[in-house]
């Protein structure tokens, strides 16, 4: 029995052209890209022929793309290296309570500094109220940093008005743009962003390759210090193999996103209401439609997500209880619980995170499974319960 694979917003598997682009960079291209000499001018062309291609995919100039070791590390840089570089004006920073944690846990290293940190509430859905952003603004804050869409539950924000009301202030704005760039359009001049960050594995390329943005102008100070790559924001001889795999992966992210976003979207939403009309008292997280094209966070009461997971898992099934990042935790997710769910609810949760190659077939083998093992599952826990 093969088995399917719905979780795709942890990581991607890369894309065989991705794998054929990135070879003769193992291999016989291997010369560093700062070298003065022909191998190395080579690799410098291949570099900087990725920097265009992850810039016109953002609508961009090769000049404001910075590459990094990851996606972590891009928004790590965009946060520090922005408040740092513009500490003259305040140490005011924005985020928003359902963030991916390298933003929230660099928001907490620089409350410890001395920062001042405001983290926003969001709505049932998931969405930040510009309103409640503008409350938030003064005129010592530096950054807002807001996520384009959340990983778990896939509410795609209202950026550019938030962006607006950032500017008004004069505060500057990036985005986490990691779960959206390659699976639906993202634009910076559209977004009004001042920085954003991607990263490859999550649209079929390599791991450990990223990417900051930085609008032209936007000071940012490295976190890595050393030799001038990188435009001078990110010391260290780059990863010119990993890096022309996130271009070649998502020059066809790009290619085929109208009809490959289309696909995704409306198997999602025969899934959906598949599992709806046969499993009684469950509920799809987020938004129905202000959200990720490959997104199903659906929550099951009176059943434990974990259980079903692993029940999954024996019927070749792979899926998540929500971010790869914090699995094993056995605290409620940040996320459903900023958006209101109580703690059995938020445990009740599992997310499916469709890929380019799943299959109405795969959708329609795990919606059939379902339904048995959330009976399954919640007979065990009334007889526990009843047991105890």
């Amino acid at each position: 029995m093969s088995r399917i694979y719905l979780d795709n917003a942890a990581t991607t598997a890369v894309r065989p052209e991705a794998i054929d682009a990135m070879l003769p960079y193992l291999r016989e291209r291997y010369a560093n890209p700062s070298s003065p000499h022909s191998s190395g001018q080579a690799a410098r062309r291949a570099l900087d022929h990725a920097r265009e291609t992850a810039a016109a995919s953002i609508g961009a100039k090769p000049t404001e793309v910075v590459f990094t070791g990851g996606g972590s590390e891009a928004d790590c840089l965009a946060i520090f290296g922005i408040m740092d570089a513009n500490a003259e004006r305040g140490n005011g920073l924005i985020t928003c309570a359902i963030e991916h944690h390298a933003v929230l846990h660099a928001a907490d290293v620089l409350r410890r500094r001395g920062a001042d940190v405001t983290v926003l509430g969001v709505d049932a859905q998931g969405f930040v109220d510009p309103g409640a952003l503008r409350a938030a603004l003064k005129d010592t804050t530096v950054l807002v940093s807001i996520m384009h869409a959340n990983n778990e539950i896939g509410t795609i924000q209202r950026i550019a008005d938030l962006a607006a009301a950032a500017h008004e202030r004069g505060a500057l704005f990036h985005t986490d743009a990691i779960q959206t760039v390659g699976h639906v359009p993202v634009d910076v001049t559209s977004l009004g962003v001042d920085a954003l960050t991607m990263s490859a594995h999550k649209f079929e390329g390599p791991k450990g390759v990223g990417a900051l943005y930085a609008r032209r102008g936007v000071r940012v100070r490295p976190r890595v210090v050393g030799g001038s790559q990188e435009l001078g924001k990110r010391a260290g001889t780059e990863n010119v193999a990993g890096i022309v795999g996130l271009a070649a992966a998502l020059d066809l992210a790009m290619r085929e996103l109208p009809e490959s976003s289309k696909q995704v979207r409306d198997l999602r939403d025969r899934f959906v209401e598949r599992v709806a009309a046969a499993v009684p008292d469950c509920a799809l997280n987020g938004p129905r439609t202000e959200r990720l094209p490959n997104n199903a966070s659906v929550r099951f009461a009176k059943c434990d997500a974990s259980a079903i997971m692993m029940a999954l898992d024996v019927e070749g099934v792979e899926v998540s209880t929500g971010s790869a990042c914090t699995s094993g935790s056995a605290e409620p997710s940040h996320v459903l619980t900023a958006i209101g769910l109580q703690p059995e609810a938020a445990r009740g949760t599992v997310r499916f995170s469709l890929g380019r190659t799943n299959t109405a077939a795969e959708l329609e083998r795990v919606a059939a499974a379902l339904p048995g093992i959330v009976e399954k599952m919640r007979n065990l826990s009334g007889v526990m319960l009843a047991g105890g």
